[in-house]
This record gives C-alpha cells, sequence and structure tokens, in this order.
C-alpha cells in the first residue's frame, strides 16, 4: 500500500512493527482480538488484547489492527502484518473504491463501514503498508496474537 499523506512522513518518525489477529467461537460467537506493536528502533513491544460476546471473524480481525493503531500516539510508519486478507486487501486495494462509491460495494452498503472509515482516519494520521502471512504458520507473533486472541474470547464461554 502507498503512503497516504508523505507531508508528515521523515525521518524523525517512529518505525512500528504492528502485528493483528483476530478469533472467533463460532461465525457469529464470541471473539477476540489482539495485537503486539513494537518500535523498531527502541525495541519496545506492547501487546493488548480483548473480546466481544457476540460478533464476527471479520469484526474481530478490524478491531485489532484499529485497536492497535489507534494505540501508536504519534504519527508513525507502520508495516501491518496481518493473516487476514480481508484487513489487508481491504486497507491496500479495496478501500480507495469503497470510498469513491459512497462506502458501498456494488449496489450494496459495505458491511462494516464504521470500521473502515475508523481505518481510513487512522490511515491519514499514519503512513501504512500491509504484509499478509499464513495464519498458524508458525509466524511467531501472529502465533502470539492467535493466543491472546482466543484467550480473550475463551472467558465468554465459561
Amino acid at each position: 500500500m502507498r503512503p497516504r499523506t508523505a507531508a508528515h512522513a521523515n525521518d524523525q518518525q517512529p518505525d512500528v512493527r504492528l502485528v493483528t489477529d483476530g478469533a472467533c467461537s463460532g461465525n457469529p460467537g464470541p471473539g477476540g482480538w489482539a495485537y503486539i506493536t513494537r518500535d523498531t528502533k527502541t525495541g519496545i513491544e506492547l501487546e493488548a488484547s480483548g473480546g466481544e460476546r457476540a460478533t464476527t471473524n471479520n469484526r474481530m480481525e478490524l478491531t485489532a489492527a484499529i485497536r492497535g493503531l489507534q494505540s501508536i500516539e504519534k504519527p508513525s510508519r507502520i508495516r501491518l502484518i496481518s493473516d487476514s486478507q480481508y484487513v489487508t486487501k481491504g486497507l491496500s486495494e479495496w478501500m480507495d473504491g469503497w470510498k469513491k462509491k459512497g462506502w458501498r460495494r456494488g449496489k450494496d452498503p459495505l458491511a462494516n463501514v464504521e470500521m473502515w472509515q475508523e481505518l481510513d482516519r487512522l490511515r491519514q494520521k499514519h503512513t501504512i503498508t500491509v504484509e499478509w502471512v499464513r495464519g498458524h504458520n508458525e509466524h511467531p507473533e501472529n502465533e502470539r496474537c492467535d493466543k491472546l486472541a482466543v484467550a480473550a474470547y475463551a472467558r465468554f464461554l465459561r
């Protein structure tokens, strides 16, 4: 994905690696989201997770990306890594078209439109590139995010 607002991109910006994942038990069902951020210059790493009693997998994938981006206060160069093609292709290929069409897919309203609009707002703040990774394929941070997301929804299964 090309940088959205090069005006604020410079060498003073932090470089952040953001890994995200969402999970659901049933779809819809209880869901969880998680992210890990790492400042590539300082090595400082943070992780967070949460869940909802009734949601969808796509909403949890989007929530992970949104919460992760929201957690980065300063405008930054962000490499967002996700196993969700919905998130990665949405950000890199589909979003501009949806926006031009009034946030629609063809004649139909766009699902999760408020979440996509928040991602659009966040990409105005940050310079975001996306990378898709295959899920459950021994990517250490993706595996960690998956465990955190599953643990977040597991509390709703008790």
